[in-house]
């Protein structure tokens, strides 16, 4: 079974891999030189190049250049894992298997936009990932594999993100055999969920009314390979990288006031408690009584 890889995050490197490993029979790597929006962007093009893989920088993968390229090749099958731009039907029949895609969702609740971002902001105890043969919508097509993984509360992005990989590697080397040898079995998507939104700064802004459990999860969700929450100070934005739960029994007190300051530690009130920021940017630590906003 020929296969063309189309890629350009951190994901997509550690999937091409795996392929390359279990000897499966890459013929064409699409990848993109440069991203402006990709926290976790990887240009694959040397793995393609040590292994001796034909590879095509590509912006707009629905061009007529691109589709040739792809045409060329004589492949059976795609598979496009870490892509951000929906991909139209020229590309979607070029070859006779499709086109396989990856969701960290469980189609078809939850498509759309940054699905690892808001499981954790939500406070989901549970989300997975899902490998289907694309159509022409967003995250609609047939399933090919699904696999649950738990969201525990202390979990942060990075975590979430190897439980994505974990996951995902255990499914592709159970489902490529059954691609080479025609065995598998689709499952059609019924009664198609919600569609998540692209998120803005606006979101990644920390609310010192939320609760503190609502702050942990939106200031974990947000963490690296992310580009971090924040909250305001003297109308500067401050980022903020991790935070803890803490106790406060001062129930008269506004959120966003700072009730302690232990050193690079700053704890402040919140709707029903406190939270203690651990691993934050600034320069000038908050004084004792001082608010964030």
């Amino acid at each position: 079974m020929r296969i063309i890889f189309i890629g350009s995050v951190y994901f997509s490197k550690v999937m091409l891999e795996k392929l390359i490993e279990l000897n499966a029979l890459v013929v064409g790597v699409i990848t993109k030189e440069k991203s402006s929006f990709n926290a976790d962007f990887e240009d694959l093009s040397s793995i393609a190049i040590r292994n001796r893989i034909p590879f095509n920088y590509v912006q707009n993968i629905n061009e007529s250049s691109s589709i040739e390229w792809i045409k060329n090749l004589n492949a059976d099958i795609i598979f496009c894992f870490g892509w951000s731009n929906l991909i139209k039907k020229d590309v979607l029949t070029t070859c006779p298997l499709g086109v396989i895609g990856f969701h960290p969702s469980l189609l078809p609740q939850n498509r759309g936009r940054h699905p690892l971002i808001w499981a954790k902001v939500l406070g989901l105890k549970k989300s997975g990932t899902s490998f289907f043969f694309m159509d022409e919508g967003a995250d609609t097509g047939d399933l090919l594999d699904q696999k649950e993984f738990e969201i525990l509360f202390e979990d942060d992005a990075a975590v979430l993100y190897e439980k994505m990989i974990s996951n995902a590697l255990q499914q592709i080397q159970s489902f490529l055999p059954k691609l080479q040898n025609g065995t598998f079995s689709k499952c059609k998507q019924s009664n198609l969920g919600n569609i998540w939104r692209k998120r803005n700064a606006a979101d990644g802004l920390i609310d010192f009314r939320m609760t503190s459990e609502s702050i942990c999860n939106l200031v974990r969700g947000l963490s690296k390979p992310y580009p971090g929450a924040h909250c305001l100070f003297m109308g500067e934005e401050i980022k903020i990288w991790n935070v803890e739960l803490s106790i406060s029994h001062e129930e008269n007190l506004e959120p966003g006031k700072v009730l302690e300051v232990n050193e690079a530690n700053i704890k402040v009130k919140t709707f029903d408690g406190a939270i203690i920021l651990t691993k934050h940017e600034f320069i000038t630590i908050p004084p004792l009584g001082s608010y964030l906003k």
